[in-house]
């Protein structure tokens, strides 16, 4: 069991892949060489907003809107405290990302086993590109040895640069996002005193799950067991855990391994809860 507060995780900058500004805190991160790996981050769009071109990747994403409107495509708009499946292998975009938009962020393997290539990894590969070629508007371009001209997506190419390997996408699974409205679920009581759910969906054969959790002033979560690994992101409240107290932007890895975990809610508490893959 991990457990990981905003305010004092390791902080970052999106490189040069993408075009303006995107802050980011890492809150959780997993192992690089497994197709479990993963990161959960939450991200805040700085001054002049942040874009990308219509793209794919080869791995699982899932965002939850914090606070502010984003649009992940100039169709498709999600209101804060809306979620979005971003299945691998599927296009979305152009992102128009507006100053002030605060979003929580879980890239993964998806569940072709394709794997999550590292946030150190995929800017480290960003700066090697740089020395090749030039980012613009979210496109790597380069001339090759014969002066020939390439473009390719900022993302793809840092990841070829990353594993020295071509960007191969699994069948897509889904023929578009998932957007869920997260407000127009109902709270289902569970039989603990004072524990709500919200069970926004299930994807894929590896069982990927979403959902929300409350948890009611004075009541206590007991995590209980599970066979893959769960990450839970407390949006708001005030909990206690083994007698430390933790508050909003808190988040918890529970490993198939751990025990089962006692949160204890000092003020109410609200929980993202996902279930990655399990291989």
């Amino acid at each position: 069991m991990r457990i990981s507060e905003a305010a004092t995780s390791e902080g970052g900058r999106v490189g040069s892949m993408r075009e303006g500004t995107l802050d980011q805190k890492f809150l959780l991160q997993g192992d690089d060489d497994s197709p479990n790996n993963y990161l959960l981050n939450v991200g805040l769009t700085g001054s002049g907003g942040w874009g990308t071109p219509r793209h794919r990747h080869n791995f699982d994403q899932i965002r939850y809107v914090l606070k502010g409107k984003y649009p992940a495509s100039p169709t498709k708009i999600m209101d804060e405290g809306s979620v979005g499946y971003f299945p691998e292998s599927v296009h979305y975009g152009p992102q128009d990302r507006p100053e002030g938009l605060e979003m929580m962020v879980i890239q993964f393997g998806g569940a072709s086993g394709s794997g999550f290539l590292s946030t150190p990894r995929r800017e480290a590969a960003n700066e090697a590109l740089k020395a090749k070629g030039e980012f613009k508007n979210g496109v790597f371009t380069w001339l090759d040895e014969k002066g020939q001209k390439h473009n390719m997506d900022g993302s793809a190419a840092c990841f070829e640069e990353a594993t020295g390997k071509k960007l191969v996408f699994a069948p897509p699974r889904y023929d578009d996002i998932v957007l869920m409205n997260s407000e127009s679920y109902a709270w289902i009581e569970t039989e603990a005193a004072g524990i709500f759910t919200k069970l926004l969906g299930t994807f894929t054969e590896r069982g990927i799950r979403i959902s929300l959790i409350k948890v009611e002033a004075g009541a206590t979560f007991n995590t209980g067991t599970r066979s893959a690994i769960e990450v839970l992101f407390m949006s708001k409240g005030k909990v206690t855990v083994g007698g430390k107290t933790y508050g909003e932007k808190t988040a918890i890895e529970l490993l198939p391994s751990d025990n089962p975990l006692n949160i204890e809610a000092q003020d109410e508490a609200l929980f993202f809860s996902v279930t990655l893959p399990k291989f």
